[in-house]
């Protein structure tokens, strides 16, 4: 893979393909298991390009090796501003098609505020990504979250939740770049959902070089017999049995 791009990839063709995707059956899915699936997004040129970015350190903010943390296996970096094209635009794409479901979960969920508790910021998401960071930054989160996660033979990825401060949009987005089968065997993304006085149901979730899962970042609101509750979720990455495996991570939210 090559990392030879220009300092903004472009982005306008994923930006036009998100807004094609079938956002009735991603926030069915969602509603139904926290997660809804894209179906194939970015190109297999698309794919080695972004993930061919992880050799170019003047690209990123931070790298983390996950064994030193206790996190799993494997490592990841945090793009730099100014993100990638492709990355920007797909993040500015998809946040506004999802702002709707994110206030519709608030309201059945009888939150006044997005994220946790936080005086200061509107009772409804932005509808617009723009105004959400303009939010987060004034709430001291102002490094960008976007990432590219490198797993190999081997490494994993522990059932984690990515909050990084006070607010933050309870969906993200994450695209596979390699391809299973012929870059890696193994490695599953995997969602656990925990509800109350239950024993905890794994889903996994699958996925082809290209193709992104958008899922709940926290929790997600499920009728009960007595009105609506919360259920508690994680995500991660099962064992790398083989080869190489690169995902790029969408967060709409910035950290502190």
């Amino acid at each position: 893979m090559s990392g030879a791009l220009p300092a903004q990839m472009p982005g306008q063709g994923a930006a036009a393909r998100a807004a094609l995707l079938d956002w009735r059956g991603i926030e069915a899915g969602l509603d139904a298991y926290g997660v809804g699936l894209t179906g194939p997004l970015l190109s297999a040129a698309e794919c080695d390009a972004l993930a061919g970015l992880y050799d170019e350190p003047g690209r990123f903010r931070s790298r983390v090796i996950m064994a030193r943390h206790g996190f799993g296996r494997g490592e990841y970096q945090y793009f730099a501003d100014p993100l990638p094209g492709i990355v920007a635009a797909l993040r500015e794409a998809v946040y506004p098609r999802l702002a709707p479901i994110a206030n519709r979960w608030n309201e059945t969920l009888g939150k006044e505020t997005p994220g946790k508790e936080t005086p200061g910021l509107p009772g409804r998401y932005p509808a617009d990504l723009a105004g959400f960071l303009a939010a987060c930054h004034a709430h001291g989160q102002t490094r960008p979250t976007p990432l590219l996660l490198k797993y190999g033979e081997g490494d994993h990825n522990c059932l984690h939740q990515d909050l990084y401060g006070e607010l933050f949009f309870p969906f993200q987005m994450v695209i596979l770049l390699s391809a299973p089968g012929r870059d890696f065997t193994g490695g599953e993304f995997v969602l656990v959902e925990q509800r109350p006085r239950m024993q905890s149901r794994p889903e996994v979730v699958p996925l082809g070089q290209g193709e992104a899962a958008i899922f709940a970042v926290q929790h997600r609101p499920v009728q009960g017999a007595r009105g609506p509750y919360r259920v508690n979720l994680r995500h991660g990455v099962s064992r790398v049995r083989s080869g190489q495996r690169f995902t790029a991570g969408i967060i709409f939210h910035d950290a502190r």
